[in-house]
């Protein structure tokens, strides 16, 4: 918003947080006319009702059990000899374990409201995975690398966590949260008019500006503190010296977990783990001790994880989200449709064995 100059005058921090607090109004769609009206729209979203039943972080789990999984792992990192590779310098083996430690430190910090849709008025879970399965679109047609997508996603969520947003203005919260990804995290970023193509001009350019400085200031600009699955899917695919189908199909499951408001409650690196754990199962492998080595979970931790998963995938046309597209073409092996055959057939009892992906020719 542009700013006439006027006369020096002493700084008054209330007429600033006014400024602000305008444009947070017409960027979430709020009528002047109805401002007195709907004060309570204009303020951060207070925490539902449910917050004070349900744990902010999945899964729940008793002391006693917490602390038996613990001494499991505990056990298996004491014998187990990790072979690091002192020449792979991509995995910067006198640093990695160190950088892992402050990643898990960040991850409950960056987590959303998991029931922020609680206080939201004309938004439902559904639309937001209607506007996440458009957003995988746009991340595919402009080549752009897998973090933008978990950043921007992540953004959206905590975005809609402490404010209340319209129906109408929810695609440019999305398209404004890729927009600020696409900035952080890509070398080439697309321009701000090819994000008004993507929305095939329904914002303009100034409303996508405005509304990139309105997220971050709602944001406190932590946009570098979000690790996304894919870290840890690196770390975990160690264990299987880095097999391209098990790699491939956890790629996929961990995509479809942005799909599944649920998932709001599970942290990055668990994510990543029910990811790989669930592709192990489909293709016939175990969780081994180096699998729990290099993940921190045990089997029994990512079990409900994928059911959850095997759930989501047999939804009634689940088939037809973008997510399946993509991920049906032979450059991702035809991982969705193995997958959701796979658990089509598990869900049904079925105990014929499954072919295995078809490999891109």
């Amino acid at each position: 918003m542009d700013v006439e100059e006027e006369p020096v005058r002493d700084y008054d921090e209330d007429d600033d947080l006014l400024v602000n607090e305008h444009e947070v109004e017409a960027m979430i769609g709020v009528d002047d006319s109805e401002a007195e009206e709907d004060q309570d729209d204009l303020a951060p979203l207070p925490l539902p009702p449910s917050e004070a039943r349900a744990s902010r972080v999945w899964p729940d789990v008793a002391t006693e059990r917490a602390q038996r999984y613990q001494r499991e792992i505990q056990a298996i990192r004491e014998r187990f000899e990790d072979e690091v590779d002192l020449h792979d310098t991509t995995m910067v083996s006198e640093y990695a374990e160190e950088i892992f430690e402050y990643m898990a430190d960040l991850e409950e910090a960056v987590m959303p409201n998991p029931d922020y849709m609680d206080g939201q008025n004309e938004i439902s879970w559904s639309m937001r995975q209607t506007l996440v399965d458009w957003l995988l679109q746009v991340h595919l047609r402009y080549h752009m690398l897998p973090e933008t997508l978990w950043i921007a996603v992540n953004i959206v969520d905590r975005f809609l966590t402490k404010r209340v947003v319209s129906l109408v203005k929810l695609q440019l919260v999305g398209v404004t949260a890729m927009f600020i990804a696409a900035k952080y995290e890509e070398i080439l970023a697309p321009s701000v008019e090819e994000f008004v193509y993507m929305t095939e001009k329904g914002y303009t350019k100034e409303e996508i500006l405005k509304g990139e400085r309105i997220m971050l200031q709602t944001l406190d600009f932590q946009v570098s503190h979000y690790c996304s699955p894919y870290s840890w899917m690196r770390k975990i695919s160690k264990a299987d010296d880095y097999d391209i189908q098990t790699r491939t199909l956890s790629k996929f499951l961990t995509e479809v977990t942005l799909l599944d408001h649920r998932f709001l409650r599970v942290k990055p690196s668990l994510v990543a783990a029910v990811g790989m754990y669930c592709a192990r199962k489909m293709l016939g492998g175990n969780w081994n001790e180096a699998f729990v080595f290099f993940s921190g979970y045990t089997e029994e931790q990512l079990i409900p994880g994928h059911d959850m998963l095997v759930q989501k995938l047999t939804e009634d046309n689940f088939h037809r989200q973008y997510v399946c597209k993509k991920y049906a073409n032979k450059k991702f092996l035809k991982a969705s449709v193995f997958a959701i055959d796979w658990a089509k057939n598990n869900i049904n009892g079925s105990d014929d064995s499954q072919d295995s992906m078809i490999l891109a020719e």
